[in-house]
């Protein structure tokens, strides 16, 4: 740091200011000091700064079913977003359902000494296990409250629902089926309640649910015995994935979406734009969903004194595509 110092022409001060990104350094200074440490080829040793700061600027993220879309999305707009705040993210993928795996993941990222945490918590079993692992450093969770103070950073799914659910109503629909997630899975308990809610409010029918696991293979099976009811001619899935399976179940049974139903997803995956016909899907932001988390933990970190919002809640957008039309009438 002193050749660094001498070689711009400023104090070891000013090259740690520069270092820990101080307000108080002009630009030209601080692009000298830069400059300067090109030149030497000099890199900063984390583990000096973290025993002088007393923080290892290493963050926690603990995730579960973590190649699915929204969870792998929302994990690489938080790895982006850390990068460039200068945190490096250790990652932890949980693929078993139990309360001891989730705190050990606790248990293995406060001994690496992590400054805060993430948690990517779709499903409510995850959520008991942090309230139980007692996590000595700041924490925020994702999709579920952990019911003592923790910030909560989610989507607004029951208003994604509602709004898809809407959508079909509006089209002359009588009432809409729904293709659920699996049970415990907070995301899915929200949109099917955004979809009841709406059914009830319009006095609708409101058929028994069929539930999938988030997969393609699931929606085509629950799309089979869909397309075996002629009376269903509108559905809400509660995710893309299950989408394609039920366009593709109703296709093979001669019914014609949209012109005999309409079907609606839920996230907006990529390829939402590409199925046939295009599907008509609320979107969700993952990335905002990971850059905010990321936002809401650093606060917490450098600035304990200052109570964090209870809750973030990311608006979720209807994007109507080819897949959805007005109900055929019958001819008079």
């Amino acid at each position: 740091m002193g050749d660094v110092a001498k070689l711009a022409g400023v104090s070891k001060q000013t090259v740690s200011r520069v270092l820990n990104d101080h307000p108080a350094v002009r630009p030209e200074t601080r692009e000298a000091v830069l400059a300067a440490m090109r030149t030497l080829g000099y890199r900063p040793s984390r583990s000096a700064r973290s025993l002088a700061s007393g923080r290892t600027r290493m963050l926690g993220v603990i995730s579960f079913d973590a190649a699915r879309y929204g969870p792998a999305s929302t994990l690489t707009a938080v790895n982006t977003a850390a990068q460039e705040a200068g945190y490096l993210v250790s990652s932890i993928a949980l693929d078993t359902a139990d309360r001891d795996t989730v705190v050990r993941a606790v248990d293995r990222l406060s001994a690496e000494g992590a400054d805060g945490v993430i948690a990517i918590a779709p499903q409510l079993w995850v959520a008991r296990g942090l309230a139980e692992a007692r996590l000595d450093t700041p924490l925020v969770v994702l999709d579920n409250d952990l019911g003592d103070g923790t910030p909560v950073v989610t989507s607004d799914a029951v208003s994604g629902a509602r709004k898809a659910t809407g959508h079909l109503l509006a089209l002359g629909h009588a009432t809409v089926w729904h293709v659920a997630g699996p049970s415990g899975w907070t995301s899915a308990d929200r949109r099917a309640d955004g979809w009841r809610a709406v059914l009830e409010a319009h006095g609708a029918e409101v058929p028994a649910p069929l539930t999938g696991d988030w997969s393609a293979d699931s929606g085509y099976e629950r799309g089979r015995e869909l397309a075996k009811n002629p009376q269903v001619t509108a559905v809400f899935v509660s995710n893309d994935q299950m989408a394609l399976g039920v366009l593709r179940a109703l296709h093979e049974a001669g019914r014609r979406v949209p012109g005999d139903v309409s079907v609606v997803g839920y996230d907006d995956i990529p390829e939402a734009a590409h199925f046939l016909p295009p599907l008509t899907t609320v979107r969700t932001d993952f990335s905002d969903i990971g850059t905010r988390s990321l936002h809401v933990l650093l606060d917490r970190i450098e600035a304990p004194e200052t109570p964090p919002p209870p809750l973030t809640v990311v608006p979720v957008e209807l994007r109507v595509r080819a897949s959805t039309t007005e109900r055929a009438r019958a001819p008079r």
